[in-house]
């Protein structure tokens, strides 16, 4: 299925700046591209770089220089294949099987605080014997606990906080599945990318669950039809896999982000009762 893809960032520069920019668009084994433009404001020094723990995250780094505004504009053309894989494929593997590469997202990390939501989790999940029903259980209990609420929350919140404070945005949510999955000792990962149709547009975070070998994607926001995801980055959590870090004082004034497909069908949870989604095998 191919989507158009359009995004449009726009900063005031208050002092020269240093931006790590995460917009593009991953080449994978079920993703590629086509058709793809940046452009960026002129005389601003810029160089693509990869850098990330899953993969290799195309990370653009800029100098703003003299500039006084910082205009960029991303374009592509996205052809994905998820697969589709019925739930009873999906096996339940002791820590001793899982791939090497998989094991680091057991781990807590900054945002995702397994280790503080383990008696949260073995609560709430313990009692649910396969891994994929209690990752479907975790995505649930958060769509269903968790109020989406944007401006709630700030680039410092955690997993630990959202659970505090009961609402977040769909990072928020993310990084509270990906929390929740470890502590249960299932290896689960940050996905930031673009979403087809998806209201209001922007930029969307799921997280995926390592389960039988295979990285299920999971959205507890329920805003983005899972078929219609195209991977950005993948990460720890949005250390990782943030669209900005700057390095210095810039302002955002601006920001446009589209994702469309005039074939797209979405599915819903009745297409995909019985059926997970992968999104690279």
């Amino acid at each position: 299925m191919p989507f158009q893809i359009q995004a449009e960032l726009h900063y005031q520069v208050l002092q020269r700046s240093t931006v790590l920019l995460n917009v593009h668009a991953l080449t994978t084994a079920n993703q590629t591209l086509s058709h793809e433009s940046f452009q960026i404001t002129p005389g601003v020094i810029w160089e693509e770089l990869p850098i990330g723990t899953a993969g290799e995250n195309r990370y653009i780094r800029l100098d703003t220089g003299d500039a006084q505004q910082l205009d960029i504009t991303y374009s592509v053309t996205a052809e994905t294949s998820p697969v589709m894989i019925s739930h009873e494929a999906l096996h339940d593997l002791p820590v001793s099987q899982i791939p090497r590469s998989a094991l680091t997202f057991l781990f807590p990390s900054r945002y995702c605080q397994s280790d503080r939501l383990g008696k949260l989790a073995w609560k709430e999940f313990g009692g649910i014997l396969h891994p994929y029903d209690q990752a479907v259980a975790i995505a649930d209990w958060i769509f269903n606990n968790i109020d989406y609420l944007s401006g709630s929350t700030d680039a410092g919140t955690s997993a630990f906080d959202t659970v505090t404070q009961r609402a977040g945005v769909c990072r928020d949510f993310a990084h509270l599945g990906i929390a929740l999955c470890r502590a249960l000792s299932i290896p689960a990962r940050y996905f930031t990318g673009y979403a087809c149709n998806m209201q209001p547009p922007d930029f969307h975070a799921c997280f995926e669950a390592c389960i039988g070998n295979r990285w299920i994607i999971f959205d507890p926001t329920r805003l983005a039809s899972l078929n219609g995801l195209v991977r950005i980055a993948t990460g720890r959590d949005a250390a990782d896999a943030s669209v900005a870090t700057i390095f210095g004082q810039i302002e955002l004034t601006g920001i446009a982000v589209s994702c469309t497909s005039p074939d797209f069908q979405p599915l819903g949870p009745d297409d995909l009762a019985g059926q997970a989604i992968v999104l690279d095998s």
